[in-house]
């Protein structure tokens, strides 16, 4: 209820901080380069790529120091990836659901999703953003049939550069709420793991964001990367183990 008010009583002010930042932001392309492709040797393994613009590499020119190309730096001397990347600057969840209903079933053995910040833009509460979430999971389920599910949490947005108080503020709470109901929502859940996307880590380790103040850098790109390559190696090496 807090934040409905908030939201509410700040309407004036998300105006026009909100224009100003469109106006004010450097557009930043998608990262180039392929988006699918089978790299690396050893244990075969599939990877698929889900979400917004974070997953579609913007903040970086190339994908291969986006978040795509740096796990695969990070895996391919462990496995032989048969990869593929679905990503959109400006998707929300309902955007990636509607994606996925439209393309043919195939099976991944891991699925990386990267989504929130367009829906908080879009001031989607946390209680339907949470039910949106499960809908794409479950459609994630169907679709591909994944071993391991990695998701993403939402950026803290009250630290990000490009975004002056208050619409920093309640974008920030917008986001801590969502988190917590992600977090509660795949804890009891087998196939599960969440990456938290810090940037009080970023800030210790003198990492900067991108230059819209937006998105992640290259060397946020590789932590990321490397957080997700250790949930990988770390499942596959146990399953390995249990097989024994």
């Amino acid at each position: 209820m807090f934040l409905k008010l908030a939201t509410i009583a700040l309407i004036p002010a998300l105006l026009v901080q909100g224009y100003q930042v469109k106006k004010n932001t450097p557009r930043l392309a998608e990262a180039l380069g392929e988006r699918n492709g089978l790299v690396g040797n050893g244990p075969q393994i599939s990877i698929l790529i889900l979400g917004d613009s974070a997953a579609a590499g913007v903040g970086v020119q190339f994908q291969e120091d986006a978040l795509s190309g740096t796990l695969l730096q990070e895996l391919r001397d462990h496995f032989q990836i048969r990869w593929s990347l679905i990503a959109k600057t400006g998707n929300r969840t309902s955007d990636v659901i509607r994606t996925i209903q439209a393309i043919n079933d195939d099976q991944f053995d891991i699925v990386v999703t990267s989504i929130g910040v367009n829906d908080i833009t879009q001031l989607i509460s946390p209680q339907k953003w949470i039910c949106l979430q499960e809908q794409l999971y479950s459609l994630i389920a169907e679709k591909f049939s994944p071993k391991l599910i990695i998701a993403t949490g939402v950026p803290p947005m009250n630290d990000f550069p490009a975004l002056p108080n208050p619409l920093a503020w309640l974008f920030g709470k917008y986001a801590h709420q969502m988190n917590v109901e992600l977090e509660n929502w795949i804890e009891p859940q087998p196939k599960f793991e969440l990456v938290k996307y810090d940037l009080d880590e970023y800030k210790q380790l003198n990492l900067k964001m991108a230059e819209d103040g937006f998105h992640p850098s290259k060397e946020i790109y590789q932590l990321w990367a490397k957080k997700i390559s250790s949930i990988i190696q770390n499942h596959f090496r146990s399953k390995s183990q249990t097989e024994i």
